[in-house]
């Protein structure tokens, strides 16, 4: 049995692809009716090893979910964050073999949708299959900015992006306004996103509160002023390719309240 909350995360997965496709009503009625099995999946559990066969598709309902590289030594690097409505590995769909893992970050509950249903709609709708694999280029434009952010970018830099990314990418799903987003990851979490360790990461936070960049209290980050914390970051979100109404770029000028960046806690 499933409930509306499940039901509301395809929705959120329409909304995104008709943010940037254009989709008849049979079309996203087809979308809105494929089948799926709900998971619930505790913080700190793999949902997908590296090297796993896997015959569904993985959409977050509720929570966050990430993708990761992971080590020989047992470390990793994230590659990717998701949160609700969206598909974390649409392209396993055309690749079923797993080169990486996905692992909810707190409990998460996760959509799984088979893979046949979903080469079905794009057989039966040209227009899906385009809108899909616009999806999956979103998804890899969203990677290669991480890697020049990683490779080019110092730690202050590096977090600063992480923030400005997903206060945008959490306004076009209606998680909060621009700024103010959950953001529940514990300073290991975020030393495995911007490639650092939690030491340098508590470090880069301390850094950007002593130059008003940013203040914390208890999950909050506020951000008193937006277009500072963008020019930090060198922050363009041009690579999210969101329409212009939900695509704030450095000049953006937003109020204290509003961008209240929330959750990024800093413990370990």
């Amino acid at each position: 049995m499933t409930s509306s909350n499940e039901h509301s995360a395809l929705s959120r997965f329409l909304e995104r692809l008709l943010s940037r496709s254009r989709l008849s009503t049979e079309e996203r009625r087809a979308i809105l009716d494929l089948p799926f099995r709900v998971s619930q999946v505790g913080a700190n559990r793999d949902i997908i090893q590296p090297g796993q066969h896997t015959d569904e598709a993985t959409l977050v309902a509720h929570g966050m979910v990430a993708r990761f590289d992971a080590m020989k030594d047992g470390q990793r690097q994230i590659t990717s964050l998701y949160i609700r409505g969206d598909m974390c590995d649409l392209h396993s769909v055309v690749a079923p073999t797993a080169g990486w893992g996905l692992t909810a970050l707190i409990g998460s509950t996760v959509l799984k949708i088979p893979h046949s249903a979903l080469k079905g709609l794009a057989t039966t709708f040209p227009a899906i299959a385009i809108a899909l694999w616009r999806d999956t280029t979103v998804d890899a434009s969203i990677l290669s900015k991480w890697v020049g952010n990683i490779g080019r970018r110092s730690a202050r830099q590096r977090l600063a992006h992480v923030i400005c990314e997903m206060g945008v990418r959490s306004e076009a799903v209606e998680l909060g306004s621009r700024g103010c987003i959950p953001f529940n990851m514990t300073q290991n979490q975020v030393a495995d996103v911007v490639g650092l360790t939690s030491v340098h990461v508590n470090r880069t936070l301390q850094e950007l509160r002593r130059e008003k960049v940013i203040s914390t209290l208890a999950r909050t980050v506020t951000v008193p002023d937006w277009q500072r914390l963008c020019e930090v970051a060198e922050f363009d979100p041009t690579y999210l390719l969101l329409p212009a109404r939900t695509s704030p770029g450095p000049r953006s000028s937003l109020t204290a309240r509003e961008t209240s960046v929330r959750g990024l806690p800093v413990r370990g």
